[in-house]
């Protein structure tokens, strides 16, 4: 099918919970760039690739154990017509997901987000269909839809034409190694909380010296992981 002019992303996701993606799908900016034509996502329902009269999707564990993992033959009849995309598997086993992850996945043309379920997923599926594993974090939820909407919204925000000033993205936190400055807005004084003179001062050179010193501190104290070795203790 031949694509738009604007730069685009289709996104397919492989889910047991198409429902699920309602809501995420309908609002803000992701509505914004759907409507727009710039990001289109597909939902494949893995319930049409269930096994038998019930379509059953996930079976025990090999080896006993408690829980279920979801079964191969349904997976593999639903990636193997993507083999083409980037097949991503959202999974607490996989690398962190980062700004550059999103940075390089808003550079594809296609995607395909599979939502792990249950215990996990057959590891045949990982070793012959995916081509990548992301985690959120060291934490675990009921499943990878989730994961995949804060992706997919990670995504469009990065779209030239979605949001509507492009230069926020280039400003934010991440996008220098390090966490972003406090902001503030209108007013000046609210109950006797001010806004720090410098950023009433006009003074660019000054603010942007200060917003500089605050994304430092702020990542020194929240975040020292991410600073350099020369910024990562007080001087």
């Amino acid at each position: 099918m031949p694509r738009p002019s604007l730069p685009n992303v289709r996104i397919n996701i492989v889910t047991m919970f198409p429902d699920f993606f309602d809501g995420p799908l309908g609002v803000s900016i992701v509505s914004r760039g759907i409507e727009a034509g710039i990001i289109e996502v597909v939902l494949l329902d893995l319930r049409e690739h269930g096994v038998g009269r019930h379509r059953q999707l996930d079976d025990a564990p090999f080896g006993g154990g408690p829980g279920m993992v979801m079964m191969v033959e349904p997976l593999a009849a639903a990636l193997e017509p993507l083999a083409g995309t980037h097949r991503v598997l959202f999974t607490p086993a996989g690398e962190p997901l980062t700004q550059p992850t999103l940075d390089r996945w808003a550079g594809l043309t296609e995607i395909t987000f599979v939502c792990g379920r249950f215990e996990g997923v057959d590891q045949r599926v990982v070793d012959n269909y995916i081509d990548e594993e992301t985690s959120l974090g060291d934490f675990v939820v009921a499943g990878g839809e989730v994961a995949a909407a804060l992706a997919i919204e990670g995504i469009a925000r990065l779209l030239p034409g979605v949001v509507g000033n492009p230069d926020s993205t280039e400003s934010e936190s991440f996008r220098d190694g390090l966490l972003e400055e406090p902001v503030y807005t209108r007013p000046a004084d609210f109950k006797g909380w001010e806004v720090p003179e410098v950023l009433l001062s006009g003074n660019h050179a000054v603010i942007e010296q200060w917003r500089r010193e605050q994304r430092v501190r702020r990542t020194r104290e929240r975040r020292p992981d991410l600073l350099p070795d020369g910024e990562s203790s007080e001087t």
